[in-house]
Parts: structure tokens; sequence; C-alpha cells
């Protein structure tokens, strides 16, 4: 049983995975406040799902990009199961969670979430051999710069406020923007891409596991 955590923003989503169904996932907008949500919710979890501590065989965490307090609150919790338990943890890029709940589509995908005032982190995204594949390293932008560099039609998926759905709107011919509910960071994903990992074995040291802050050179886990 897989538990997947995601706290890279002001959305927080769990999941509980066991490798062929989501047996419970929940997201919801914190307005930061997950310090005091993120515990209660994770406890919330095992209750209406029956299952305890002892039941979990692996963990998956978002490392980010993302809001610097968020992602050390998600990651201290994962880190906390994971050297409890002695459970194989996985970092999972934020960005390719958003990406991994798009279909595959010929046209690339840019992935996007909040970077703090009105930029965003974005990564460009190319279907490969059945999945999405990030083709560029993560990278903060403004709204207005983002639409100058599409040229050509392109999936637009992530958290965008209202302004920038207006800003990257109004290319519409080529910056196609998915639907809302297509948008949203779902810990589902996240830990269908953390069970993969593991079950071929490229887990991370739970000790080295650092969040991904684009002013840093952090690896970002392929």
């Amino acid at each position: 049983m897989l538990l997947a955590i995601d706290t890279s923003t002001s959305w927080i989503s769990l999941a509980l995975y066991d490798g062929i169904s989501v047996r419970y996932e929940v997201t919801w907008q914190s307005q930061y406040h997950h310090t005091i949500e993120l515990a209660p919710a994770i406890e919330q979890l095992f209750n209406r799902t029956g299952t305890r501590n002892q039941d979990l065989t692996g963990l998956a965490i978002a490392i980010g990009p993302g809001s610097f307090t968020s992602l050390r609150i998600g990651l201290a919790a994962a880190k906390g199961f994971s050297l409890a338990l002695k459970l194989p943890i996985v970092g999972i890029a934020s960005l390719d969670v958003v990406a991994a709940a798009q279909p595959l589509d010929d046209k690339p995908l840019v992935a996007v979430l909040h970077a703090g005032r009105t930029r965003l982190a974005y990564a460009t995204y190319e279907a490969v051999d059945g999945s999405w594949v990030r083709e560029s390293d993560p990278e903060v932008i403004d709204p207005k710069d983002l639409v100058k560099t599409i040229k050509k039609p392109t999936l637009i998926c992530g958290e965008l406020s209202e302004d920038a759905r207006t800003i990257i709107g109004r290319r519409w011919k080529n910056a196609i923007i998915v639907s809302p509910a297509k948008c949203l960071r779902r810990a589902g994903f996240l830990a269908e891409l953390g069970w993969t990992r593991l079950m071929n074995g490229l887990v991370d040291d739970p000790l080295r596991l650092a969040p991904i802050y684009l002013s840093t050179t952090n690896p970002i886990p392929a």
C-alpha cells in the first residue's frame, strides 16, 4: 500500500494506492494551513479506509517546484513515515504529476504551477512511448512571456489564476488551456508515478531527499 502526499502549493492532495486501484483520494485548497491540516487529513485517510501505518509498503512525495514552506511540511511528514516505519520513499517532480493527468496527444504540453506573485513555474512535455516525458527543466516565467514562447498548438495545464488564463487564452489558436478539472493536481497520479518507480527499485534516500526550488540546482528526477 502506497501513501502519496502532495503539498507543493496552497493545494494539498493525498492518495492511498495498492497497485490496482486508488483506494482513497482527497484534494483541497488549504490556503497554506498545511501545518494544522495535513496530519489530521492523513489520520482521516487511515480511518476511512480501515488501514494502519503498518499497512504501508511505500511512500510517494511531490518535491516541487512549489512553495518553500508547503514543500517542507509535506516532505517532513513523508520522511517521518519512511524513517519510523523503514519504508521506501520516492520523490516526484510536481509538474510531472500535473502532466500525468493529461490524455496523450500529439501536441506538446506545458505544465504550470504558481511560483509567487504573478509568475509561473513551467516545464514542457512530449508524448513518448505512451507517457508524457519532460523535455526541459522547470523555469519561472511571467504568463505574458510564456505565451511568446508558444509558436504552435500547445496544451496548457496546471494552476492558472484568472488573470493568467486570460493572458494565455488570448493566444487561443496556439495556447489550448485544458479544463479546470484536468488542471487539478491529484495525488492519485502521484501515487501511480511513485508506484512505478518503486516497482522498478528506483527509490530515494529519505535523509538526502530535498525539495526542488528553482533558485537552487537540486536535480529533478526523471
